[in-house]
């Protein structure tokens, strides 16, 4: 069964470019041309993910994003030609899964797409589950256990190391900003404390990259927040 996609935008351009690209790659297409046409689309046809102009005729992407979070976890790519961070943060406090400015190339959209659905399928993965091990490149973790391998050497790592890890592993491949992270982790006190992630993620880096100068795992995303590189289960 194919893969089912649903596009909210309202320009027939853009409609055509993503409906040629993405059936190309075997995917079905669905098209909405207005927030409230692609939030009932999102009800009845239920699409596996959908990418989601800000600009609509009736109601702001943002709006439509933050209806839609009310109800579903499906994953949401925001394409948008605005390109302010703040826009940015928002989408993705709202519950974006990722974001990409327009123009964008066809091919860093559908590595965007094959990270945000093979995070869905992975979400459904309990992280305590004893058999689940979660890698990526040299690194092993084992929630169940609180322990984690580069390699064969074992990591030690504090608490709040570790739940930063495991909230990150947890959402492996999106985009998080420093609130979310900050809510998870620490609380909702410390939401504007982002001194504390530049602090942890340092030591993350430290303990778990091999070279902390140029992270692979723990990828900053200018002014908006961290993304963990893609973990296998």
């Amino acid at each position: 069964m194919k893969t089912r996609i649903l596009i909210i935008d309202d320009e027939v351009a853009i409609q055509r470019f993503l409906r040629i690209a993405l059936e190309a790659q075997d995917f079905e297409v669905l098209i909405a041309a207005t927030g409230q046409e692609g939030l009932q689309q999102i009800t009845f046809s239920n699409p596996e993910l959908v990418l989601l102009d800000l600009g609509l005729p009736d109601i702001s992407g943002l709006a439509v994003l933050e209806q839609l979070r009310e109800w579903s976890a499906v994953p949401v790519i925001v394409l948008s030609v605005r390109e302010q961070e703040k826009d940015k943060v928002m989408a993705l406090d709202l519950g974006a899964d990722d974001y990409l400015s327009k123009p964008f190339g066809i091919q860093e959209l559908l590595a965007r797409i094959r990270v945000a659905l093979r995070h869905s399928r992975l979400q459904g993965l309990a992280l305590n589950n004893s058999e689940q091990i979660f890698r990526s490149g040299q690194l092993r973790v084992d929630p169940l256990q609180r322990k984690l391998w580069r390699g064969e050497e074992e990591v030690k790592l504090t608490k709040t190391e570790y739940n930063l890890l495991l909230f990150l592993i947890k959402h492996a491949g999106k985009v998080l900003t420093h609130r979310q992270l900050l809510q998870a982790v620490w609380g909702a006190e410390y939401l504007d404390e982002t001194h504390y992630l530049q602090v942890y993620i340092s030591r993350l880096r430290n303990k778990l990259e091999a070279d902390p100068t140029q992270p692979e795992i723990f990828l900053t995303e200018p002014g908006v927040g961290y993304r963990l590189a893609q973990f296998d289960s």
